[in-house]
């Protein structure tokens, strides 16, 4: 042997197709926890700025959520099933470690043997996946991507503690990622947090999502908005030239803090959680997919994801509206 091995031909960029969502149809209002927990709706939307959240079904788990908002993509691509070669699933959510949930997604999607795995960074876990489907294109590992974020929260949360059960929803948000000539999927801005990862956690198999709500707000509120400045620079947008900053949805306070420190002056900024609650790592494909839908925001202009949350991990990327 000699020469080395041989290696795909790597191509200019990335790009997104179309994004997909899906929510329950179940609606749970803050008078409706406020019927069970010590807790009104003034108290929820002053804190967290919820005023009601989806929760899924015990027939629906994150692969038949995930089904629904990867169809929807898959479909706005205008690409067939047989044209994706790879499927991520970015979840923290799943009742059973294995199998992938992602190989049994593009089974049910009518997508062949496609290279399939789950990825969970959280809340940051659709920014990981997307920087990676992204990384497997450029380097010739893969064509087409779909990649999918979806959580169903509600199964690990304590319905009788009010620090959890006012955020945390169900939900599922994807994106159709393609070869692409021009690129339209920037660079990630990737990191953690591990010395703070108690903040946010759950315990073993037997327990509930937990968290320090003071502690995780001060850390998203100094630590991510340089991390999206970042993604801006790396990607070569100016702020000001921003269409949509699109945080994860963990806390209206929150989402409006990174806002103003980034100063998208002329940007739409996402805030699904009003009606959505926070769905972890569906939230921004979820938000960004809905944004597209109303007509928020023009196709071919930037967008800023950002994404932060357990881990402590974070992760922001500039894409191109499709």
């Amino acid at each position: 042997m000699s020469g080395g091995l041989r290696v795909p031909e790597t191509v200019g960029g990335a790009r997104i197709l179309a994004f997909g969502d899906y929510q329950p149809a179940r609606v749970v209002t803050n008078d409706d926890l406020a019927a069970a927990v010590d807790t009104n709706d003034e108290w929820i939307r002053s804190r967290v700025g919820i005023a009601e959240r989806r929760i899924a079904g015990d027939d629906e788990g994150i692969v038949e959520l995930g089904v629904h908002a990867g169809g929807k993509a898959l479909a706005g691509s205008g690409l067939d099933p047989s044209d994706i070669d790879l499927v991520i699933l970015a979840t923290c959510s799943a009742e059973t470690p294995m199998p992938a949930h992602a190989a049994i997604v593009a089974h049910r999607l009518g997508i062949h043997a496609p290279g399939a795995f789950d990825l969970n960074a959280a809340c940051a876990g659709f920014c990981y996946a997307l920087g990676t489907a992204s990384a497997a294109i450029r380097s010739g590992t893969a064509r087409n991507v779909l990649v999918i974020g979806s959580e169903k929260m509600s199964q690990w949360i304590d319905w009788t503690d009010r620090s959890t059960c006012i955020i945390f929803a169900d939900g599922a948000g994807a994106a159709v990622v393609t070869a692409s000539e021009t690129p339209g999927i920037g660079p990630v801005v990737w990191g953690s947090a591990g010395d703070q990862s108690d903040k946010i956690a759950i315990a073993d198999r037997h327990s509930f999502i937990r968290q320090e709500g003071q502690a995780v707000f001060r850390w998203a509120t100094s630590a991510i908005a340089p991390v999206a400045l970042e993604a801006c620079e790396r990607a070569g947008v100016r702020p000001e030239e921003l269409a949509a900053v699109v945080p994860h949805q963990a806390n209206l306070r929150i989402i409006e803090a990174i806002a103003r420190k980034v100063k998208a002056t002329n940007a739409v900024v996402a805030d699904d959680i009003v009606h959505s609650g926070n769905t972890s790592g569906a939230s921004i494909p979820l938000a960004m997919s809905r944004m597209i839908e109303r007509g928020d925001v023009p196709s071919g202009a930037p967008a800023l994801l950002v994404g932060f949350g357990a881990g402590l991990a974070y992760a922001a990327q500039v894409i191109q509206i499709p």
